[in-house]
């Protein structure tokens, strides 16, 4: 059995996954208002074409959707050399003195985070940077330098006790993704959120969740459709291309995820329509079965879930989604938890089974993308002629663009 999937992984090829995207059906703004995007819906080969603001007529009563309330922060800032140089710094994920997204946004003097580093070469090992801010009235000088050279680990202090998220918030700017190519503007700020985030840490944005207005969440509780909320930040990698010939080769990073006692309990009450709202709420999710299978099967009680750790098993040795979500319950009993924080690295491409996810609301994603297998793995080879099909009728790509109900294959 583990030969076989192994075997079909890796004679997967990147190059099947590939399609023409013309520069100028990438969006580089959003609509406004976000729900009057398109809307095409995918259920067993039949495609139809509405307005995201007519969601609500698409989706059965009993319906749970699951989004990730995710908060983008100004992840990008630019320091001065006393040269001249400018160098950018973007925060991806903390790592001391925790690596608790939420909690490190909590410290008061200093803190240490992976970056990424424009023009690194400017920015010697023994550099120290620094810049003066305004924070709550108060004159902050903030400074940075290399906590560990080579793992892009920087050290950032500062010398008022203040939060290091209102830090961030005056240091900033929100770091647009690069398929963009163009700066970002004061408007950016709202249009690049969406309108339930709530948990400061990511550096992009849930962009699926861009589409959602009071009124269509008006329209949803009429109906009866319930939604719960998990937290995913998420991070640079996901903008990151497969370069790998063989996709099983692609390194996927690791992001923190973060799970309430009471989106165990609403998942426990109807396992069998659950479609989250994009692909990190679906990669949470599918982590989370996947958490429960390793305390089912008494593996252990840690949440990291590898790659690939979901293929080699077979279909006898695994537990039902309700028996898999009844383990993790009994864990957070037994722990005395209001919520479970976990890292998984979960790659979710064709061959892939799908425990909880019915569906998926999601927007157009890059060519070659993890992204685009994720898609594959829910709807197969179909996803040719979705792409297809939003491409002839004039559909708008990427974090700004328009948006799909896909049913899962």
């Amino acid at each position: 059995m583990e030969n076989n999937w192994l075997e079909k992984a890796e004679s997967l090829r990147i190059e099947s996954f590939d399609y023409d995207l013309p520069d100028n059906r990438i969006a580089r703004y959003p609509l406004d208002p976000r729900d009057s995007s398109k809307l095409l819906i995918y259920n067993q080969g039949v495609i139809e074409h509405q307005t995201f603001e007519r969601l609500t007529e698409n989706l059965p009563a009993d319906t749970l959707l699951v989004f990730n309330d995710t908060k983008v922060i100004p992840a990008r800032a630019y320091f001065q050399k006393e040269t001249g140089a400018t160098v950018e710094i973007l925060l991806l994920h903390p790592e001391l003195p925790t690596r608790i997204i939420n909690d490190a946004m909590l410290v008061t003097d200093s803190c240490v985070w992976e970056c990424m580093i424009g023009n690194k070469k400017r920015f010697k090992s023994t550099d120290t940077l620094s810049t003066n801010l305004v924070v709550h009235g108060k004159s902050v000088k903030l400074q940075v330098g290399y906590a560990d050279y080579d793992k892009n680990h920087i050290k950032l202090w500062w010398d008022q006790e203040i939060q290091f998220l209102d830090i961030v918030q005056a240091l900033g700017e929100i770091p647009l993704p690069p398929y963009l190519k163009r700066d970002t503007e004061e408007g950016d700020k709202k249009t690049y959120q969406t309108v339930y985030a709530r948990q400061n840490g990511a550096v992009a944005a849930p962009t699926a969740g861009l589409h959602f207005t009071e009124k269509v969440f008006k329209q949803l509780a009429e109906k009866g459709v319930r939604r719960s909320f998990l937290t995913l930040h998420v991070g640079a990698g996901t903008f990151q291309p497969i370069k790998a010939n063989s996709v099983t080769e692609h390194k996927m990073h690791a992001e923190q995820v973060v799970y309430s006692r009471q989106l165990i309990d609403e998942l426990l009450k109807n396992t069998e329509n659950i479609v989250p709202v994009g692909t990190t709420s679906l990669r949470s999710l599918e982590s989370l079965y996947w958490f429960g299978v390793k305390l089912f099967r008494r593996e252990t009680t840690e949440f990291n879930i590898a790659k690939l750790y979901p293929y080699p098993f077979k279909a006898e040795e695994l537990p039902s989604a309700k028996e898999a979500l009844m383990a993790i319950a009994d864990y957070m009993d037994k722990e005395k938890l209001d919520e479970v924080v976990g890292e998984t690295e979960i790659f979710i491409f064709p061959g892939y089974i799908f425990r909880l996810c019915k569906g998926l609301i999601t927007n157009y994603h890059q060519p070659g993308s993890t992204l685009i297998l994720l898609v594959a793995a829910l709807v197969g080879e179909e996803w040719r002629s979705i792409y297809k099909e939003a491409m002839d009728k004039g559909y708008r790509f990427l974090s700004y663009g328009d948006s799909s109900l896909l049913w899962r294959k």
